[in-house]
């Protein structure tokens, strides 16, 4: 999509080097500055797009203070096999 804004561009371009009045002229560079805006915006909007995260594999608080306890708990649990017997 961001590339048919470029051809349009390109176009009214083209349109504003053949126009026979000022009026078609300013109006064809007008577009053509409009257009060539939106394919840039439209190219970065794709690209930031593309790199954000994924919303559902955000965890809210409650699965982090879960995950936080169920570590903890490993830890300890592992700490206790690891100590030396008394005695």
């Amino acid at each position: 999509m961001a590339w048919l804004f470029l051809v349009l561009a390109l176009g009214a371009l083209w349109m504003a080097f053949t126009a026979a009045t000022t009026g078609g002229l300013v109006f064809a560079l007008l577009v053509a500055l409009a257009m060539f805006a939106a394919f840039v915006l439209k190219l970065a909007s794709d690209r930031i797009g593309s790199r954000a995260r994924d919303e559902q594999l955000i965890l809210d608080p409650e699965e982090l203070r879960r995950l936080r306890e169920q570590a903890e708990a490993r830890r300890l649990a592992a700490a206790t096999q690891n100590e030396p017997p008394r005695g």
